[in-house]
């Protein structure tokens, strides 16, 4: 899953694609570096970010998406009239960072359309997420809510087969709890629907090769990070660098196979 982010305040690309020649020309890009899905979203999550408007959100994502019919997107939003609109122009799968609590109408409306949906770990929202994240025991907590979160949208009319989730690397954990989420994919994956996991540039792998103030990863620990996952059963990525994304993880997908043999 390749990211754009059509937003002045994205944490790692805010502003590149804030012009929607320029955010159909990156989406091509990703695409020809090997894209399954396009992930497109006009509101930025990262620590801190402030809510957009609905309208505003529309302003930057609609666009984007007219120009880019019958390509396989996902929109990165929390608004039901947001993930109509995109899935009346096609868009195979809603990414709510909200896990379907922020929208009273979003189930619904992705029930009702038949598509796939990303169900996200979140604690508080992108505005407090980081201040003081607690947890029991992250890697139990995290999985008690997927399966809650998987549950209610199974009940809301949602197609099991039509779900995947994402313990939320980032979003509202410290360093060492993303750590040992990752360590522990395989509670996520034993829950049932594929694991997606996004940590591309994120902050906690500066941190971890010895940055403190570290906002942004780079793109080669990135990757250690998603082969690492791959390795533990996470089958979908959403990532910046798209092309050595796939590299990395077609070797590592044909050591595994190899080793069946």
């Amino acid at each position: 899953m390749g990211v754009l982010n059509v937003t002045p305040d994205s944490f790692t690309d805010g502003g590149n694609n804030h012009d929607p020649r320029d955010a159909v020309e990156t989406a091509l890009r990703l695409f020809a570096e090997g894209a399954a899905l396009v992930d497109i979203g006009g509101e930025s999550t990262r620590p801190g970010a402030r809510p957009v408007s609905l309208d505003e959100e529309l302003r930057r994502v609609m666009p984007v998406l007219e120009e880019l019919p019958g390509m396989a997107l996902s929109v990165d939003t929390s608004k039901a009239e947001v993930a109509r609109r995109a899935l009346e122009l096609g868009v195979a799968l809603v990414n709510d960072v909200s896990a379907l609590r922020l929208d009273p109408d979003m189930a619904g409306v992705i029930a009702d359309s038949g598509a796939y949906v990303c169900l996200l770990h979140m604690q508080g929202d992108p505005r407090t997420m980081q201040l003081e994240p607690r947890y029991g025991d992250v890697v139990a907590d995290v999985a008690a809510f997927l399966e809650e979160r998987l549950a209610a949208a199974v009940a809301a009319g949602i197609s099991e087969d039509r779900v995947c989730i994402d313990p939320g690397i980032g979003f509202g954990k410290t360093v060492p709890q993303n750590l040992a989420l990752l360590n522990g994919l395989d509670r996520f994956c034993a829950i049932g629907p594929p694991v997606l996991v996004g940590v591309s540039r994120k902050s906690t792998l500066a941190r971890v090769l010895g940055d403190p103030g570290g906002r942004v990863g780079s793109d080669a620990a990135s990757i250690g990070a998603a082969v690492a996952a791959f390795d533990r059963g996470a089958t979908l990525f959403r990532v910046h660098d798209v092309a050595a994304h796939v590299e990395a993880l077609a070797i590592a997908a044909a050591v595994e196979h190899g080793a069946e043999c």
